[in-house]
């Protein structure tokens, strides 16, 4: 009788029925979130003429990458000589809401309690256990972030009304070239520019975590054609720089501790020393080291930020108090842009820019 041949091995058990399911977020100012964002990847995606809803952005914004599903599965490919192995995954109690209705111009409080605990467990199989905490935390979050860009327009008309999946940040983290092996950011953000959160323009930039929320905008690590037009602008203009960072909203918000009445570089010397990460060591090549203004030279962060506390977040009144935060900046962002991305026909504005006296 003929040997029978021996069937293919069945193919290796994978996890089913995983729950997954955000915007994706500079940490704009800071190192942590300038890492590089993984662009979203969907399958079934809608054609381009195919309008994109709410639901879309949030199931798109909730959708871990690829990436990271695909090396979630191949560890958890099973060898078929050994046990089989059970998760068990208890069933999902969301937390109550305290008698406090989700509103879409302002955060919940259990939104701030689920990016601290995705903070203190900050790993994939908690986040499956707890997604729907996280769906819900991600829904409010994005209702704030539409207020917000009203909010926001309102205080420059330059920005436009663009969708929310294009201002906000993902929380995935890319870790392939990365120390720092922990998936997930532990908090919000979103920047909004003349093409929202990519783009060559400045921006203004919130970012919700608990204990470390703030407000910011500028440029940050912007690439060598903006930066020499930056530093060209610094060496012929100081005066306008001065002019700029001068002003007593600007200063009243994001430099309390320059007092009134000090010199102008006062301003000049506080702004250095908030973006010195990233500056460069020695002077830049076509600028003399005993240059007046060589620490702005040295610059590749041009950005300015105040910390806020996180209950701002949750007041009634948050969207005017970001309102005001974004008129301080307003002129500033403007300035940056007419450097490096000036208007066609754009005249420079600036009145008479002799340097000013000490």
């Amino acid at each position: 009788m003929p040997a029978r041949k021996r069937s293919a091995p069945a193919e290796s058990r994978r996890r089913s029925g995983r729950i997954s399911n955000t915007p994706k977020k500079s940490q704009y100012f800071e190192g942590s979130d300038s890492e590089s964002e993984l662009p979203p990847k969907k399958r079934g995606r809608p054609s381009r003429k195919q309008a994109v809803t709410k639901e879309d952005s949030e199931e798109e914004y909730a959708e871990e990458p690829e990436e990271a599903q695909k090396e979630e599965e191949d560890d958890d490919e099973l060898d078929e000589d050994a046990p089989p192995k059970v998760t068990i995954i208890p069933l999902e109690t969301l937390r109550p809401l305290g008698g406090i209705d989700y509103e879409d111009q302002k955060l919940h409080k259990n939104t701030m309690l689920f990016l601290k605990d995705l903070k203190a467990n900050n790993r994939r199989p908690w986040l499956h256990a707890h997604d729907g905490e996280y769906r819900r935390a991600l829904k409010d979050w994005l209702s704030f972030v539409e207020a917000a860009t009203t909010s926001i327009i309102d205080v420059d008309e330059t920005i436009p009304e663009l969708p929310v999946k294009d201002v906000v940040f993902r929380i995935y983290r890319d870790i392939r070239f990365s120390k720092e092996k922990l998936p997930y950011k532990p908090h919000f953000s979103a920047a909004w520019s003349r093409t929202g959160r990519k783009g060559p323009y400045a921006c203004y930039y919130i970012h919700c975590e608990p204990g470390a929320s703030f407000v910011g905008g500028g440029l940050w690590h912007p690439d060598k054609g903006p930066i020499d037009k930056l530093r060209r602008s610094i060496d012929e203009r100081p005066a306008s720089w001065r002019r700029v960072l001068n002003d007593e909203h600007l200063k009243r918000v994001f430099f309390p501790g320059v007092k009134q009445g000090s010199k102008p570089d006062a301003v000049i010397n506080a702004f250095i020393a908030k973006n010195q990460e990233n500056a460069l060591k020695k002077r830049p090549q076509g600028y003399d080291i005993d240059h007046r203004d060589i620490g702005l030279l040295r610059l590749r962060n041009y950005t300015i930020g105040t910390k806020i506390d996180d209950k701002i977040f949750l007041d009634d009144d948050v969207q005017a108090k970001i309102a005001d935060i974004i008129r301080g900046l307003s002129g500033f962002v403007n300035f940056l842009n007419r450097i490096v991305m000036p208007d066609p026909g754009q005249e420079d504005d600036d009145e008479d820019d002799e340097d000013e006296a000490d």
